[in-house]
């Protein structure tokens, strides 16, 4: 049983309200989050209906799961998405190509497995996925603040999936004002790195009294399992999620392919496909991780 309720924020945030949205949770049903955003009159908060193509995709993801249940119920999810831009001036910036397309493919996908999802996005052009919270960044760096906030939110985050193609490089110094050509060469664009946001989770991921399960996203020319490997034990992720780009692969497109290396040894290929199936194919590995690390006694690091 889907429910995608609607109301003003008052009423939505009334402990009557969520009490009896709790109790249709743990009676197995999935109920969305409201979306954020303009109400009637002049209020604006939590409550509008959310997109119903939104509705109608979790509806869809929800059905294909048939008996599978919701293996996420009562689980806090972080995904990212998009891709982030560094200012060079107040109007060119350094991207990529990202549309956020895979992110939101795996917030909705959680959010029909019945997790309570947030979703950090840099510059998506994108319908809010229905029944999850969604913080919008620009660069690199406001995503690593957003994504550590919600990451410990609550007692920590059970699992966080870096699905957003974040920027290696900003420019060194940003220019106040629009740099003109003058007939002259511009000056050399001197470059300084970005932080690492998967392997500084990894590093302090033990310190909200569980293990988080993270996983971790490879858009790459160089797809080479020994390359995939080094990578994972570099960033300290359960999970590494390697998918081709270029020639009509990955950026922008309506599917995916990749291939999961997990820390444990384990190999899963997922063929091209809807995102939305490469989405679930990750979640199924990210509950398998989950159901493992309730099980080991977490230990503070970092």
């Amino acid at each position: 049983m889907l429910y995608a309720p609607a109301m003003h924020t008052e009423m939505w945030e009334h402990p009557a309200t969520q009490a009896n949205v709790s109790l249709l949770r743990r009676r197995g049903a999935v109920v969305l989050e409201p979306a954020v955003g303009r109400l009637t009159g002049a209020d604006s908060g939590a409550g509008r209906l959310p997109e119903p193509p939104e509705i109608f995709s979790v509806a869809i993801r929800l059905l294909a799961r048939g008996q599978l249940g919701q293996d996420l119920a009562g689980r806090r999810v972080v995904v990212s998405a998009g891709g982030t831009r560094e200012e060079i001036d107040p109007v060119r910036f350094i991207g990529n190509w990202s549309t956020g397309t895979q992110g939101y493919a795996l917030a909705r996908t959680a959010a029909a497995r019945g997790a309570e999802v947030t979703v950090v996005s840099a510059n998506v052009a994108l319908a809010d996925p229905a029944g999850a919270k969604v913080i919008r960044v620009v660069s690199a760096r406001e995503m690593r603040d957003a994504v550590a906030q919600a990451a410990a939110e609550e007692g920590g985050a059970d699992a966080v999936v870096m699905a957003a193609a974040v920027a290696d490089y900003r420019p060194e110094a940003r220019s106040a004002a629009k740099i003109k050509k003058d007939g002259r060469p511009p000056e050399p664009l001197r470059l300084t790195e970005n932080p690492d946001i998967l392997a500084e989770l990894a590093a302090h991921r033990g310190a909200y009294g569980k293990r988080q399960v993270l996983v971790g996203f490879a858009a790459e020319t160089d797809t080479s399992p020994l390359a995939a490997k080094a990578k994972l034990a570099r960033k300290g992720c359960d999970l590494l999620v390697v998918n081709p780009v270029g020639n009509g692969l990955g950026f922008g497109t309506p599917d995916n392919e990749a291939v999961v290396f997990g820390a444990d040894g384990t190999v899963t290929p997922i063929p091209r496909g809807p995102k939305e199936v490469l989405a679930d194919v990750i979640w199924d590995l990210v509950a398998a991780n989950l159901e493992s690390a309730s099980s080991v006694k977490p230990q503070v690091t970092g």
